[in-house]
């Protein structure tokens, strides 16, 4: 598996007591799993700056998933927007345009954890609903290797960011981030 800072990364299929069932049953059915690692983390360094400093992982190899939910003449459409941790989601230019809404918002947490059956800052693209789109900065694409959540908190994946590119629902969108 791929090195990434200080982090014991195996096969992210030999171990999935770290992984949420979504994101098991997901990679399961992707046929992906040869070539996308995990690593357990302690938990309460899940979120990323915590999680970067503490285990050398440079941020620009960090990817951060984001739900969203927009609203259009009484619908609510979800997504998952997923950006590098050096960067910034344009969910109210490139996000609402591209998911044809009219306002735009982070999901509250307890509707982001019930939807997606994972734990809230460790939400992963792998295993959402299959009918939500998933929106993925190019610039995530361009890693060699990238974090993302793994459904929990006490665990990351880490996987080419080619790989996540061709996960089913996911669409590349050049600039869909900002730096910071």
């Amino acid at each position: 598996m791929m090195p990434l800072g200080t982090l014991d990364v195996t096969l992210a299929g030999d171990h999935p007591q770290l992984l949420a069932p979504a994101t098991l049953a997901a990679l399961a059915e992707w046929g992906a799993a040869e070539s996308i690692g995990v690593a357990p983390i302690d938990a309460s360094l899940a979120d990323t700056a915590a999680f970067c400093e503490a285990y050398s992982v440079p941020l620009e190899a960090s990817a951060n998933c984001v739900v969203l939910a927009g609203k259009r003449e009484g619908q609510v459409r979800m997504a998952a927007c997923v950006v590098l941790a050096t960067t910034r989601a344009d969910v109210n230019g490139v996000a609402r345009r591209w998911l044809d809404v009219r306002k735009i918002s982070f999901a509250p947490m307890d509707d982001a954890v019930a939807l997606t059956g994972m734990e809230y800052g460790g939400i992963t693209p792998i295993g959402l609903p299959v009918d939500w789109p998933i929106l993925v900065d190019a610039r995530v694409i361009e890693q060699p290797a990238v974090v993302i959540g793994s459904g929990v908190r006490r665990s990351k994946l880490v996987l080419p960011g080619a790989t996540l590119g061709r996960y089913p629902g996911v669409h590349v969108i050049e600039g869909l981030a900002n730096p910071v």
